[in-house]
């Protein structure tokens, strides 16, 4: 049989809807009020789409399960609930520097991680060790003997959170099968995340050992993907930094649809870009890391990544607050680099 070379693909046709949407909320603010009425509307219809508004309050019950002593600070495995029956597990790294109360990170994982394991430096197991190599993953314990009080948690479908379906490997992530689950209900795993980090908020807010309006929030890959949206929904994250998740979502995640599905929110390219989603952070501290060839870049590498940079520059400008946002753009790839990212944290949480 003859092969035919007609195309009958519809990725190029999509790439061609994509360019005629008009993106109703971009962000094209032109004094500080406008920022705030944009701010207000355009939270509220991101919440619409990922179904944030779904989710149900309770007690956090928190619970220590064991702690682990190291020479500088010590390991809590805790719980608390984040709906009724909902329970998220997340390591509470503690620095042996006593003080009466501790400045706050939260250290948000990616894929790849096992889920808190990495960024909390677990490499007394195989497969986390060698992802700690690879991505300098440990920030969790970098944080930690920088004198932060510092919180690692599951996000859903990692680590002790994983699915069935993905149970047979540390390293998996369970999100395809999560979306699935959730988005005919009308929720999405973006927006489990999200409500997850601002319940682990509540709680770290509840604590007597932390100063309550000191908290950051810090992460790699899925983990950048977590912080951007904890952060750009909840103004109690005081400062950010997202790293290896800054760029536009036609290169990154239209054309390139084979990266998890946890990126993907219904109608979201309706609406917004991600730096327009990052414009909703200003005027608070954020930090972007970009390595020069983290192939997530997109076709036209950091050119893909400056398109969604200069959305965030004009808020802060806007804002009078240019000195509060920076990009630290390294040569690499998709890593967290943190040469400029804990002395950021430490400078504006202080």
């Amino acid at each position: 049989m003859k092969k035919d070379s007609r195309n009958y693909s519809i990725a190029d046709h999509l790439s061609r809807v994509f360019d005629k949407e008009k993106r109703s909320l971009a962000f094209t603010a032109k004094n500080k009020e406008e920022i705030i009425r944009w701010k207000n509307t355009t939270r509220r219809k991101l919440k619409e789409l990922i179904g944030y508004n779904k989710f149900e309050r309770c007690n956090p019950t928190p619970k220590i399960n064991e702690s682990t002593d190291f020479p500088d600070y010590t390991r809590f495995h805790m719980e608390i609930k984040t709906e009724p029956s909902v329970l998220m597990p997340f390591y509470v790294l503690k620095p042996k520097i006593k003080k009466d109360k501790y400045n706050c990170v939260v250290a948000l994982h990616g894929h790849g991680s096992g889920g808190k394991y990495s960024v909390a430096g677990r490499s007394d197991i195989p497969e986390i060790s060698e992802a700690i190599k690879q991505h300098n993953y440990d920030y969790g314990v970098q944080f930690v003997r920088e004198g932060f009080l510092v919180f690692c948690p599951d996000a859903r479908g990692f680590g002790e959170r994983q699915e069935k379906w993905a149970r047979n490997n540390i390293l998996n992530s369970s999100c395809l099968w999560i979306n699935n689950m959730a988005i005919p209900l009308g929720m999405t795993i973006t927006g489990m995340w999200t409500w997850d980090i601002h319940r682990l908020i509540d709680y770290i807010q509840t604590r007597e050992d932390t100063n309550k309006n000191k908290i950051a929030c810090v992460g790699l890959s899925g983990g950048g993907l977590q912080t951007l949206w904890a952060s750009a929904l909840d103004d109690r994250i005081r400062c950010a930094v997202i790293s290896g998740y800054m760029y536009g979502y036609k290169e990154s995640l239209l054309e390139m649809c084979t990266n998890c599905s946890c990126n993907y929110v219904p109608h979201l390219y309706e609406y917004l870009d991600m730096g327009d989603i990052a414009a909703l952070i200003a005027p608070r501290p954020l930090l972007i890391e970009t390595g020069t060839r983290d192939p997530l870049n997109g076709a036209s590498g950091l050119r893909n990544v400056y398109s969604q940079t200069s959305i965030i520059k004009r808020s802060y400008k806007i804002m009078e607050k240019e000195k509060l946002f920076k990009h630290d753009v390294f040569e690499g790839g998709h890593r967290w680099h943190g040469v400029e990212a804990i002395p950021w944290i430490k400078k504006h949480l202080l």
